[in-house]
């Protein structure tokens, strides 16, 4: 079978597998929403059964419905997958691609496993890193399904043309050093904005585990402070005066703290992506895709933090703090995605903003100088 350099179909597949972690992680929500981690107490089996073979009177079973869904779900991604990465082994031209599909599969295994300990050992800890693990699968999938697309080839094709140009022109050295470091400048401040995308995230699924999403109960404000007290006297009266008894535990310091660096770690984040949309609408104006595509970022961060806050004022309610776990991983991607494009298109980063504009003159020139004394030389 041939290698081709762009597959639509292995690209509209790669799309749809990225698609359904995202509703993986929508049903991995529901479960910790609906506090049903544990309601499928046996793993790999089903209350002793074959998992796809579960008779139906089970799924009624405490919250074993959203706890089994999960588990439907998952071998479902984990064999569109297997299916891709052997897709990109046999179509993609690309090496470093066919190596990412394999880093896909190894990675849904590894998810599974998670999934399967963190019920065979009942280790919340182990839960947080499956939750973290399944943001990190998801960008991947989203990264392999941009980088298969026809607009990405395109990307890579332009980028190769100017390198070429590059060596053949005569710019000065000072000069190219500037061209060439112009893209660089906008490359940090996405990074930094997904990696705050990412440790909120992070700080979410410990949240979650370690039953803290209500450690708080209401907001702005966190028992009517600024920063809540965590000392034993006052937190023997929070405790004594808690109306919530879905989760028997006391609250403590820790969940206290941990809640409001989620909240700091919000605000953090916010600021982030909001620099980062407003510095491009600066530079590359309004019409740029760039530009739109990071006020679009923005805005998604803006309705995370609403959700989260509406998470508290809803009492936890599970359709609530599901929406604000999907859409904190759809967050995670577009802004991922932004970084890819900013890492990977230098050319196309350079055509659309003032600083390539002001730069075709300087290119156009001496690539006409390249072919004039290649036409003497001749």
């Amino acid at each position: 079978m041939a290698r081709t350099i762009h597959n639509r179909w292995l690209h509209r597949f790669a799309v749809f597998t990225g698609a359904m972690t995202l509703v993986l992680i929508g049903a991995g929500g529901l479960v910790t929403s609906h506090g049903a981690g544990m309601a499928v107490p046996d793993w790999p089996t089903s209350y002793g059964y074959n998992m796809f073979l579960l008779p139906f009177p089970y799924w009624r079973t405490g919250g074993a419905f959203y706890e089994h869904s999960h588990r439907l779900v998952a071998s479902f991604v984990g064999l569109l997958t297997t299916i891709l990465a052997v897709w990109l082994w046999v179509k993609e031209d690309r090496v470093w691609m066919r190596w990412l599909g394999v880093i896909a599969f190894v990675a849904v295994v590894l998810q599974g496993v998670l999934g399967g300990l963190r019920v065979r050992l009942s280790m919340d800890e182990i839960g947080i890193f499956h939750a973290a693990l399944a943001q990190l699968f998801l960008v991947l999938l989203s990264a392999i399904a941009l980088m298969t697309s026809r607009w990405w080839h395109a990307i890579e094709l332009s980028n190769r043309q100017a390198t070429g140009l590059f060596l053949l022109s005569s710019i000065r050295m000072e000069e190219r050093e500037k061209t060439l470091a112009a893209p660089r400048d906008g490359r940090a401040a996405p990074l930094i904005a997904v990696v705050l995308v990412f440790l909120q995230l992070l700080l979410g699924a410990t949240m979650r585990h370690q039953h803290a999403g209500l450690a708080i109960p209401d907001f702005p404000w966190a028992y009517g402070k600024v920063w809540p007290p965590t000392d034993a006297a006052s937190l023997d009266l929070i405790n004594r005066s808690r109306t919530d008894v879905r989760e028997p535990n006391p609250i403590t310091a820790f969940q206290i703290n941990l809640h409001m660096t989620h909240r700091i770690g919000a605000v953090a984040t916010m600021l982030a992506v909001g620099w980062f949309a407003w510095r491009n609408w600066r530079r590359l104006g309004r019409t740029a895709a760039l530009a739109k595509w990071a006020l679009g970022w923005f805005g998604l961060i803006c309705a995370q933090a609403a959700l989260g806050a509406a998470t508290v004022l809803s009492n936890k309610a599970a359709d609530v703090a599901t929406a604000h776990v999907v859409l904190g991983a759809l967050s995670l991607v577009v802004g991922s995605l932004l970084c890819v494009i900013a890492f990977g298109s230098t050319v196309r980063g350079l055509a659309d903003s003032r600083i390539g504009r002001a730069a075709g003159p300087l290119l156009s020139g001496s690539m006409g100088q390249a072919r004039s004394n290649a036409h003497l030389e001749a």
